[in-house]
């Protein structure tokens, strides 16, 4: 039995705790998820292996238990929303750990937008300003059902109820929205300010080649000689008759 004060040790350690793919896996996993120790994979892994193994001992089975056991178990993992509606005992060996993760409170409460990031959301639920339902709930570690997600909120005592609170995550589509528009002022920003700058240094270029262009003309070529030449019509009558 033990002793009924000590709590039972609810996951199963590694046989081979050294091994370095698996370390960098948990590092992984721990700062996607925001995991304050590598004890909470530990506990999804060894919750995952338990249905694992059940799955594996029901396919072979084919007794009126076998199949009530595996209703129920298809049943509650479809509720926890780790199985989709009609999902056979197949898909229960095809599961991740991820699968387990994403179903965590902490988990959901980022999911749904109530908290900027995973550490954050773990901060809210440990500070008691989530409810699920009429349950305030301090695990992070909680895995929540699909109708207890829809319950999912803030205490009306908190002071995160208020929407326009600094520490409430901003919605995405605003982000986006806001996004664009400074995108849109920095392009029209600089596309205005070089057509200012094309006029003003074509301008002068132009009015220095018109000023060039001017005095060399065919006429003022043609009229320079005429009035060089001071000879009178006589004079040049007997030039030709010389």
């Amino acid at each position: 039995m033990g002793d009924p004060k000590k709590l039972r040790k609810r996951y199963q350690t590694p046989v081979h705790p050294w091994n370095k793919k698996n370390i960098d896996e948990e590092k992984i996993l721990m700062k996607e998820y925001g995991l304050g120790k590598k004890k909470e994979i530990l506990i999804s892994d060894s919750f995952l292996k338990k249905y694992m193994n059940i799955a594996k001992k029901l396919i072979a089975s084919q007794s009126e238990q076998g199949e009530k056991v595996k209703s129920q178990i298809l049943q509650k993992l479809t509720n926890l929303g780790i199985l989709t509606a009609g999902a056979d005992l197949d898909h229960i060996l095809g599961l991740e750990i991820k699968d387990v993760l994403e179903r965590r409170l902490q988990s959901v409460v980022f999911r749904k937008g109530l908290a900027r990031s995973m550490k954050q959301a773990r901060q809210f639920i440990t500070h008691r300003h989530i409810l699920v339902g009429d349950k305030e709930i301090t695990a992070p570690s909680y895995l929540i059902t699909l109708e207890e997600e829809a319950k999912l909120g803030f205490k009306e005592k908190s002071t995160l109820f208020d929407e326009n609170h600094p520490e409430r995550a901003i919605p995405e589509p605003v982000v986006e929205e806001k996004k664009e528009e400074v995108k849109s002022e920095e392009k029209s920003e600089a596309k205005e300010e070089p057509v200012a700058e094309e006029v003003v240094t074509e301008e002068p270029v132009k009015d220095d080649k018109e000023k060039v262009e001017e005095p060399v003309t065919e006429e003022k070529v043609e009229e320079a000689p005429k009035e060089e030449s001071t000879e009178s019509p006589e004079e040049k009558k007997e030039e030709k008759a010389e």
